[in-house]
């Protein structure tokens, strides 16, 4: 500790002045002890602290252009899994204490603004739900919502999801510059598409739940699901836990995708191709890499992938 205080003073100070006056004051050191300790050859725990914080400063840190990796996201937890994941074998502590040390955190999450508006005249579905997100298999119950995006000229873009309730796994989205409902109609023939081409089509069994947003309660929307195979459900007016999953999925959306520091964007969001181009990368890198608390820290497309193995189907995934 006494080193290291002189290295932090020394340039203000000086060596030997600094050692004369901690020996006044009892602290006894000499000049040649201060410069053989720095002569000495790092610890091992010195040395494995290098390597890591090496490894999160390229996370963490912009590289020469600005950019940073999605991984910049991660809080402490993760980034200490993904580097288990990646082969680096390194106590969670350690990765806790270095990242506080050199003030690296991942994302927070703001407050959700809500843009569905409740059509008090439309007949709604039942709620198939009640609150219960857990399901056994993918394709048994589907969530959605959509959020909208600030552009640079203060007008707005709108994000719609379709999620996959057994690992989250985004299945389909769609971007426009409306919310009207064949807006919502595209994500949910995105998504049945989508699982078409996975081999896993949609059934009769499967649930589309939703808020009671005016463009999940039309006629023409409802009609939509029954063609895709999906049966309505549409949870409490003005209550979010109702539909909790879609939207902690559009709060992770707007925190990791959409705000001015993420390491998705490019610059300032212009128009309609640049949302877009933005949450097509974010979705491929939530569902193909991005470590889910939930799920043992495994990305959502290879909870997936590991269910049909464990079920002993042979059908290939596709992660998108």
């Amino acid at each position: 500790m006494i080193c290291r205080f002189i290295t932090e003073h020394k340039a203000r100070f000086g060596v030997a002045p600094i050692c004369r006056a901690l020996s006044a004051h009892g602290c006894k050191i000499a000049s040649r002890t201060y410069y053989a300790w720095t002569k000495r050859a790092l610890s091992k725990r010195a040395l494995w602290d290098t390597t890591v914080t090496e490894v999160l400063a390229g996370c963490y840190e912009p590289d020469q252009h600005g950019r940073r990796p999605p991984e910049s996201l991660y809080g402490a937890v993760k980034m200490w899994a993904h580097l288990n994941r990646e082969g680096i074998e390194v106590a969670r502590c350690t990765v806790e204490r270095l990242m506080r040390a050199h003030g690296w955190r991942g994302a927070t999450r703001a407050k959700k603004v809500r843009t569905t508006v409740a059509d008090p005249g439309a007949t709604r579905a039942p709620d198939l739900v009640n609150r219960q997100f857990a399901v056994e298999a993918p394709n048994r119950l589907l969530v959605a919502d959509f959020t909208y995006v600030r552009l640079a000229c203060s007008t707005f873009v709108y994000t719609a999801f379709v999620i996959d309730a057994f690992a989250g796994l985004i299945v389909g989205w769609e971007c426009s510059t409306s919310k009207h409902t064949t807006f919502v109609e595209r994500a949910i023939a995105q998504a049945a598409a989508f699982r078409a081409r996975q081999g896993n089509p949609l059934t009769d069994k499967a649930i589309h739940h939703s808020d009671a947003g005016s463009q999940y309660t039309s006629v023409h929307f409802t009609e939509t699901l029954q063609l895709h195979g999906m049966n309505p459900s549409i949870g409490t007016v003005g209550d979010a836990y109702d539909n909790a999953l879609a939207e902690t999925t559009i709060g992770l959306y707007k925190t990791e995708c959409i705000r001015d520091d993420s390491p998705f964007r490019r610059g300032p969001l212009t128009g309609l191709s640049t949302v877009e181009a933005i949450t097509a990368d974010w979705v491929h890198w939530y569902n193909t890499s991005r470590l889910m608390h939930r799920l043992d820290r495994r990305p959502p497309a290879e909870a997936e992938a590991d269910y049909y193995s464990q079920t002993r189907d042979d059908r290939q995934v596709v992660h998108t």
